[in-house]
Order: C-alpha cells, then structure tokens, then sequence
C-alpha cells in the first residue's frame, strides 16, 4: 500500500522496524502518512495531511475485509463504498466503525486546504477459525461485529470523544526507538481501540447518539480547555473562568466534558491532579507535603483518600514501594 502511495505522491518513505512513514511536501499536498502492522493482525494507519487539490483514496478489499475503527483528530473526511454517490462525513472528534462486503472499495474523500489528521486501526478478520482463535482480540472483535455472519458494507458515525485524541497525543509523542517504540505503540493502539468498543457499547445503550447541542466551535472550545487543564493541572482553575477564556456558559463547559470525557470539570481536574501527584512521588525527591501543594490541592488528608481510591495504597505506602524498588535495582 504505502508503495502505491509513494509512485501517487512522490513523497519520501521510510521503514523503520515495519514502521511505514511516507513525507509528502510537493504540488500534491504537505503532511505525513504513517502505518504499521502488529503481529497480532491489527494496524494503525494514521493521516496527517493537507492536500492542495480535492482527493480520494481508493482501497481494496480482499475475501475476508477487515474491520476498520476511525477516529477524526482534526478536520472531517467523508467515505462512500465503491461507486456508491452516499457519503458519510467523520467530523472532528468523532468515532467511526466500518465494515464492508467482500472484494468492496472503501473510498475516502479529502477536501482541498483543510488539514485532516484520522487515525484508522485495522483489525484483520478471516473464516479459518483455527488461525483467528490463535489471535483472541481478532476473534472477539470479529465475533461481536460480524456475530458469525458475513460482513456487509456498513460504516457507523459514533459520538464525540476526547478521551481518544488525548491517546493519539501520546502516541506522536513517542520518542523511543526500535521494539520499545513497537511495544509502547502497540499498547496505545490497544487502549484506543478499547475506547472506540466502549463508544459504540455507550452509544447503542442510549439508542439516540448524545452529541448534545454544540457547535464544531464549542466543541473546538472544550477541546482547549482540557488542553489548559492538562498543561498546568495546579493552577485553581474556577468554572467562571475557565468559562470566560473559553467563551462557552458554565452549563456548556459542563456539557461538553460530560459529553467528551464522561465527567465534570472538576473531576477531570481532580483525576489529572492525581496522576501528576503520583508521577512526582515516584520520579522525584519531593516529600509527600510538597507533591500535595504543588500539584494544586490544598488537603494532604483529601488527598490521601482518594490517591488510596485509586492506587489501593497509601501515599506514603506508594513512596516506600518505590524506594525500595530502586534499592533492588
């Protein structure tokens, strides 16, 4: 695939342990394509481009066609099925599921000057029940999807979801090589595509999609708030103000993180405190005092509750655990 795409585009590829990275920077557009394949028969395929004239990608399909799961970082794209006029449009933060009938095109559609970053995680199927069950993912995806039955052209546009694009962050920030690279990717492939089986189980359950009543713009709103709580997760953000930066009503704000990370505000931000606590307490030599009020709570003994709540351990339990894994090391 990613050689059909360098003779389209002309870019620059690059293998690097079954890693594909194709560079495009020429009349056809400027951005990155990237893929690679696990030994357990799922792929990331991710899009990273801006393309200087309207575009569609065409890609076959063989007997067994895979089982596609998308998720729309930035911009919107649209899908159709081989000649197929119908389209459907994944627009920015939404989930997308796709399947098709066997020997099917899936065609997708980029627009001129818009920058599209998507995702696709490709989970492969097969008939022979002895190889899938060698792959126990495969077969369980497989089974809850198909449910025996032959696949059939079929695409599913999921709500919103921000919990996901904050995991593809985590994988383009990536810096290590060779199979600790391959193994940190795979896992975050793993946990997104757990994220998008959720969405769909949380969707179904609720029958009429919840996408509440937000605008794109809102949406891009809620978007860099989380990003502002994530950066400086200290800071005594209020409700009123993180509202008036972003320019959304307190009920809105409260809307869209309800929509986009399944909680409030302010348990989003007590979560993100957490975690930067627990990260302080076993990367650095700050007493358990100085990681409370640095990473914004104003209550060792609040905060000691719910750390136990989540890590099933004490603070001071947590420390000495690492302490003395660094001693045996």
């Amino acid at each position: 695939m990613f050689d059909q795409l360098q003779q389209s585009f002309s870019g620059n590829l690059s293998v690097k342990v079954k890693e594909h990275i194709l560079d495009i920077d020429n009349e056809f557009g400027r951005g990155r394509i990237r893929g690679i394949t696990f030994k357990s028969g799922i792929s990331l395929l991710e899009f990273d481009v801006k393309f200087s004239q309207d575009f569609t990608l065409r890609a076959g399909t063989a007997e067994n066609p895979p089982i596609c799961f998308a998720y729309c970082l930035r911009g919107k794209v649209a899908h159709s099925f081989g000649n197929q006029s119908t389209k459907k449009v994944l627009e920015n933060f939404q989930t997308g599921i796709l399947t098709n009938k066997a020997f099917e095109e899936n065609v997708l559609h980029f627009t001129k000057g818009e920058h599209i970053k998507i995702s696709l995680i490709v989970v492969k199927t097969t008939s022979n029940q002895h190889i899938l069950r060698k792959h126990n993912l495969n077969y369980r995806i497989q089974k809850s999807f198909l449910r025996g039955e032959e696949s059939k052209n079929s695409i599913y546009i999921g709500s919103y979801n921000l919990k996901i694009a904050d995991k593809i962050q985590q994988l383009e920030a990536i810096q290590q090589r060779g199979i600790v690279r391959s193994l940190m990717i795979e896992g975050l492939v793993h946990l997104i595509l757990a994220y998008e089986i959720q969405q769909h189980t949380d969707d179904l359950k609720n029958k009429e999609m919840n996408k509440g009543n937000l605008t794109q713009r809102e949406l891009g709103a809620v978007r860099e708030v989380s990003k502002t709580i994530q950066n400086f997760p200290e800071t005594q953000h209020s409700i009123s103000e993180l509202s008036h930066q972003s320019g959304l009503s307190p009920g809105k704000l409260q809307e869209g993180f309800k929509l986009m990370h399944g909680t409030t505000v302010s348990d989003y931000i007590r979560a993100l405190r957490v975690e930067k606590a627990e990260e302080l307490i076993k990367t650095s030599d700050l007493n358990i005092s100085q990681v409370v009020y640095s990473v914004g709570f104003t209550s060792r003994s609040y905060f000691s509750k719910i750390f136990k709540q989540k890590y099933n351990c004490s603070p001071k339990e947590y420390k000495e655990k690492q302490q003395l894994m660094s001693l045996s090391a």
